[in-house]
């Protein structure tokens, strides 16, 4: 199972964060990871220089308040988990939060969701940091009201053949087993299979195949997808209670489906198709599906990603 260790938690420190503080530290805590929350800021403008270093101290204290009323929420002892609260004020953008990660070797980034007007996708700041980032990538949505329970959901394709993507697969299966066992509930686990070759085989003007071969094929499609499925999960060595979903239809459009009908609030899920393509960070489907989800997103990336974004640029 993939632990974490050093955890970095991005934050504004001028609004309320704390659900994704919450996870934070919650994850912190299950892995005995290290948490560094850094609040990025903006610089004063020259007339108010002098109050840069009240501005700086006032939000390093807020964010050291809210850590202590969460780890009291969560009836966590401060001696839990390693906290430490630093301030960066000057360069906000994608790229130095990278470089953070990048300088400091942190293996998950936590982050509250950018606020938007919509109630589904992220903000094009978030899009960045999933294309750019080189650690997991946690993307926190308060829930309002908060759920009973925490629904948690992974996205696999047992059908690739790309050893990276295998890998990648397995590991978010065994990720979200441990995720899942934090909040003792089910684990939920959606595949998407189809058969190409219907809509050809029904209105192809060449010869229309007889319904039996197509409801035939249909079923040796399905069947086979389960089977792969059945066997990634073997090799992920999860246990627990698991509820499979084979869904058929486009993943863009049936894992957004599902979603929606299951109220998932986690969505787990690998993002990057190829690496080192500028520009083609994102899968097409994996972007597709994150500009239409209105759950948290926990996005992986394969083995040897290579951001490129540079520790020193």
């Amino acid at each position: 199972m993939r632990r974490f260790q050093s955890i970095l938690f991005v934050t504004r420190g001028t609004v309320d964060e704390s659900d994704a503080l919450r996870q934070a530290l919650s994850l912190a805590r299950s892995h005995a990871a290290a948490l560094h929350a850094v609040v990025i800021c903006p610089l004063l403008s020259k007339d108010l220089g002098e109050y840069q270093a009240g501005f700086e101290s006032s939000l390093a204290e807020r964010v050291r308040a809210s850590v202590t009323k969460v780890q009291a929420a969560l009836g966590m002892r401060p001696s839990e988990v390693l906290v430490t609260v630093e301030v960066e004020c000057g360069d906000t953008s994608v790229d130095h939060i990278v470089r953070l990660i990048l300088r400091n070797t942190h293996d998950l980034l936590v982050k509250q969701a950018e606020p938007t007007d919509r109630e589904t996708g992220f903000r094009a700041l978030d899009i960045k940091l999933l294309r750019l980032c080189p650690c997991p990538v946690w993307l926190c949505r308060t829930v309002t009201p908060a759920p009973m329970t925490t629904r948690v959901a992974v996205a696999v394709n047992p059908k690739s053949i790309d050893p990276a993507a295998r890998d990648l697969a397995l590991q978010l299966l065994q990720l979200t087993r441990s995720l899942t066992d934090r909040y003792d509930e089910e684990l939920n686990i959606i595949s998407c299979w189809d058969f190409a070759y219907e809509n050809d085989l029904r209105h192809s003007p060449w010869g229309r195949a007889p319904e039996e071969i197509i409801q035939r094929n249909l079923v040796a499609a399905e069947q086979d997808h389960q089977a792969a499925l059945q066997q990634l999960i073997r090799e992920s060595g999860i246990a627990g209670r698991v509820r499979v979903h084979n869904v058929r239809g486009s993943p863009e459009q049936a894992i957004v489906r599902f979603v929606d009908s299951l109220a998932v609030d986690i969505l787990v899920m690998g993002t990057v198709a190829r690496s080192g393509i500028q520009g083609f960070l994102i899968g097409n489907t994996a972007e597709s599906v994150v500009r239409q989800i209105r759950c948290s997103l926990l996005a992986l990336k394969p083995n040897g990603f290579a951001s490129s974004v540079r520790a020193y640029g």
